[in-house]
């Protein structure tokens, strides 16, 4: 049995979900990092709105606003049905208050190994990146629940990091390795940094991502890149992989604000 300290979330009732403590920071240790949130709502999704006939190719979040680490109530309907392509919505509220809301298209999956290409540089494994403490730049048991492998090479906006938790997204649950793979995905934003936290804040209002394929185990693999622009708006991309090569991408609208101003 998974106790509750031992996983990011745990079931209060039918649609409700109690954070717990591996949830916090990184902008504020009382408040959700919203990865594991991602996380819950592809979990809430395939078991509310089970389509296993379809595959997630894409997932689009907005952070509506911030959450404390406390219960949230979650729940997911289909706005465009199909028999081959199905829109679906996810939403996560706090004390009657939306906090995230997803949209995903799930789409019928063929055979198409014989055409399948890309011109994506792969990373190095896990194996050979060498081991991060991202805690010592980001506070927050969130960031403190992962194992993070960093490759060479990396500089103000520009990183490429394997990223792994031994923590269950549910306690007591089964959860497919897609929902377990999104739990981590919102790390991207804190992998390639510009300045430091302290000195700067620069929180990501959205994430969305693409998959041309399923990704398959427990390491995420984030290549990315951070863009400042000139009036106070950022950008974070990322390609995204498994152990066995890319996956797709996501991208991550950043609000920019000196640390005075927060």
């Amino acid at each position: 049995m998974t106790e509750h300290h031992e996983a990011y979330f745990r079931r209060t009732g039918r649609t409700t979900y109690l954070a717990t403590e591996h949830t916090s920071g990184a902008w504020s240790t009382t408040e959700q990092h919203v990865s594991p949130l991602c996380g819950l709502l592809v979990h809430v999704l395939e078991r509310d709105l089970p389509r296993p006939d379809l595959a997630l190719a894409r997932v689009s979040i907005d952070i509506l606003g911030v959450v404390p680490v406390d219960e949230v109530e979650v729940g997911a309907r289909v706005v465009r049905p199909g028999r081959t392509i199905e829109l679906a919505e996810v939403e996560a509220s706090y004390a009657g208050r939306a906090v995230l809301r997803a949209r995903t298209w799930r789409l019928a999956p063929s055979d198409t190994a014989d055409v399948a290409a890309h011109d994506v540089t792969p990373m190095p494994p896990p194996a050979r990146s060498e081991p991060w403490e991202m805690g010592s730049l980001w506070p927050g048991g969130y960031i403190g629940s992962l194992e993070v492998r960093r490759a060479a090479g990396a500089a103000p906006g520009r990183g490429r990091a394997w990223v792994s938790s031994p923590v269950a997204l549910v306690a007591d649950e089964e959860v497919s390795e897609q929902a377990a793979w999104t739990r981590l995905l919102d790390t991207a934003n804190g992998v390639a940094v510009r300045a430091a936290p302290g000195d700067w804040a620069y929180p990501n209002v959205d994430l969305t991502y693409h998959l041309h394929r399923t990704p398959r185990g427990p390491w995420v693999g984030l290549d990315t890149s951070v863009t400042w622009g000139a009036e106070g708006v950022g950008l974070t991309s990322t390609v995204l992989h498994d152990e066995h090569g890319p996956v797709g991408t996501a991208a991550q609208v950043l609000t920019l604000r000196r640390a005075a101003a927060r």
